[in-house]
This record gives structure tokens, C-alpha cells and sequence, in this order.
């Protein structure tokens, strides 16, 4: 049995005190000052500490060649409690990715791809018969505590001669499996955005909303955004920023921020290479880069704690409430000079740094290097 553990110290993003009592991997008790007797103290030392953040977008499978990772190089190492691989994998190889997944520390989830092998190749939807519903299905069915939702990558380099299909065929699959979320790849066309936002609907995800390319939700000519974008923001569709090597831009960040358009959700689209060589790194820097758009702390939080959950139905996740999983990152603020950049070569210098400094999962708590 794991011993109660007191978290004494600790302040919320708001600067409210926090302390916390946790205990076979749940938050047993939440108050702003708990009295420790003699039980195990771990010292926050005043940083702050949040539910842990979770990365709804990364690509964490060791097996594949294109984009791949492992998990706990982009979980727990870098604050991370929590990361939903985004369809990597499909049903010919999502168990394999299950297996080893249970291998990690930081807790791994799945969007399963609609093409069956996943990002094996570049074009993955480009050949209309890997796409099969029952394999979705039955995927689906065998791995219900993994998988949480399905992708389908809507670009040019993806799709080859198919259009709009994929997306109709992704939302056919999303209709009889009810209730999970579709994440929706969105690049250069075809198809176009106004094909693919019109065939989504609300609580689907749309990712690299702030992508800067053409097919992007920013007129560059009136430096505004499209009214088409607007209209499905308004109408509930979800948007997540999927930073990547290509698919964050901080002019249409900024342009969207203006016009008070934010994304929903804040995720990395991370793997090995543009973890290793940039421009993303970790979720951390993908966070420096929306504060120093404009977003508040208290927001860019919110949206890699709560309203991730929300968007994937953990409703153990994402808050610091007694019976919530002792999902946790500790981390501090601090005055400092960077150098930002986007997926365009884009800079922007932010005096503020956000660094873990300590990662707790399921009641494990484990050291961030600095």
C-alpha cells in the first residue's frame, strides 16, 4: 500500500495556496493548508502546481519510421503527465503500440487512425481500401481504455486523389461508434478548409488551427480571419493548436488573439526530430509561444488541464479535486529572455520562462531536470 504523501506549499496558477494529501494514485484531500502530522511531506517550496498537463497531440509510437517517439521523453521528463498519440498507429498495429505503451511512465493514450496501418507512409489515405470500419471498430472494442478517439489527416500529401472522402468516411466510422472524438489533420489543399469545416461538427477537433499556410484559417490578403473559420469556431468545433514542424505560425496566432479567436486546446504535434532540432521541443515552449501571443497563465492551464479532459471525457484527469487521479506538475514562472520560434522561421522574444519542476503520475512523483 502507498503511503499518504502531504504536498505543503504549493500555489495555484492564480497565486491562491494549495496543498494537497494523495494516496493510491487519487487526490484524497484538497484544502489551502492540510496539517501533516506525521505523515510523508513533499515541499513545494511555493511553485506552482496545476492538474497535470496533458499533450493531446503528440506522435509517441517507437515502432514507426516516420514520426515516432517514446513517451517518457516527452511525458514525464518534460512535465507531462499525460499524452494522447494522434493516430500513429491504426487497427493493424495500435495493439502492439498498447503493449509497450504500458510500459512507460507517463500515462499513454491513442486516436486511432482510419487508415489501417497508420503513419506508415506519408499518404496513408491515399488508398481508399485501408480504410475499413470494422477494423476501427473492433480496435475500438478490444482497447476501449486506450484508444480515445480517431484521426484522419486531411492534406494533399495525405489524401492523393481522394478529396473530401476520407474526412466523410472518418465521420460515417465516428457515427457508429458514438461518442468518441474525430482530430482532423488539416494542411495545404486539397481538400479545402471550407470542404473539411463543413463536413465537421461540434466537438470534433480541428488541429494546427493556426497553421500558416494558404488553405489556413487567415486571409492574408485582409490579414483577417476567413468567415468560414468564424462560423465553425462559433458552432462548437474544437481548435488545437498541433504545433509541428510545419503548423504553427505566430502571425495567425496573433491575428486570430486580435480578433478574440483562441484555440481550445494547446498540444505539440511532438517527435523525435522537431523535439531534438526544433521548433518544438516540449509542451513547455509550445506554452512560452501562446503566452507570449497573449494568452494569460491562468488560461494556457486551463487548456492542458481541463478543457483537454473535456475533449477526450477523462473524468479523472485535468482538475485538482478529491477522487481525481494524482496526476500533477509542479512548476515555476521565471523572469528570463527567449528567443521563440515558429514553424515558419517566425521569432518572438518572451521575458517569461515556464518550467517543471516536478511530475507526479498516479501519486509517483519524479524530479524534472532543470
Amino acid at each position: 500500500m502507498m503511503s499518504k504523501i502531504v504536498l505543503k506549499h504549493g500555489r495555484l496558477i492564480n497565486g491562491d495556496p494549495i496543498e494537497l494529501v494523495i494516496s493510491e494514485g487519487k487526490i484524497l484531500e484538497v484544502a489551502e493548508s492540510i496539517e501533516a502530522g506525521d505523515l510523508k511531506v513533499l515541499d513545494l517550496a511555493g511553485n506552482y502546481v496545476s492538474a497535470g498537463w496533458i499533450d493531446s497531440h503528440v506522435h509517441c509510437y517507437q515502432e514507426m519510421e516516420l514520426y515516432y517517439d517514446y513517451p517518457d521523453e516527452i511525458g514525464v521528463e518534460k512535465g507531462v503527465t499525460t499524452v494522447i498519440d494522434a493516430g500513429t498507429t491504426g487497427a493493424e498495429n495500435v495493439r502492439h503500440f498498447y503493449e509497450l505503451a504500458q510500459q512507460a511512465k507517463t500515462n499513454v493514450y491513442a486516436l486511432l487512425n482510419i487508415s489501417k496501418f497508420g503513419i506508415v507512409e506519408q499518404d496513408e489515405l491515399a488508398d481508399l481500401t485501408k480504410v475499413q470500419a470494422e477494423l476501427v471498430k473492433q480496435a475500438i472494442t478490444d482497447l476501449p481504455e486506450f484508444i480515445v478517439g480517431i484521426k484522419a489527416r486531411m492534406s494533399k500529401t495525405v489524401i492523393g486523389e481522394n478529396g473530401i472522402t476520407p474526412l466523410k468516411l472518418a465521420k460515417e466510422i465516428q457515427n457508429e461508434i458514438l461518442g468518441l472524438p474525430l482530430m482532423v489533420h488539416i494542411g495545404s489543399a486539397p481538400p479545402e478548409l471550407t470542404d473539411i469545416l463543413e463536413v465537421m461538427s461540434e466537438g470534433d477537433i480541428l488541429t494546427h488551427c493556426f497553421n500558416g499556410k494558404v488553405n489556413g484559417i487567415l486571409n492574408r490578403e485582409t490579414d483577417q480571419i476567413k468567415d468560414f473559420a468564424w462560423k465553425a469556431h462559433k458552432e462548437g468545433i474544437l481548435f488545437d493548436i498541433g504545433h509541428g514542424t510545419d503548423s504553427f505560425n505566430f502571425d495567425v496566432a496573433e491575428a486570430a488573439f486580435k480578433e478574440g479567436m483562441k484555440a481550445n486546446t494547446i498540444s505539440t504535434d511532438i517527435y523525435i526530430r522537431n523535439r531534438k532540432n526544433g521548433p518544438v521541443y516540449d509542451l513547455a515552449t509550445t506554452l512560452e509561444k501562446l503566452h507570449v501571443v497573449g494568452y494569460s497563465w491562468e488560461e494556457i492551464i486551463d487548456k492542458i488541464t481541463v478543457a483537454a479532459a473535456a475533449q477526450f471525457h477523462f473524468t479523472q484527469k485535468g482538475r485538482l479535486e478529491v477522487g481525481c487521479d494524482a496526476d500533477l506538475t509542479v512548476f515555476k514562472i521565471v523572469e528570463e529572455e527567449k528567443v521563440l520560434v515558429d514553424s515558419n522561421g517566425n521569432t518572438r522574444q518572451t521575458r517569461e520562462r515556464i518550467i517543471p519542476v516536478q511530475t507526479v503520475i498516479g501519486g509517483e512523483i519524479y524530479d524534472n531536470q532543470l
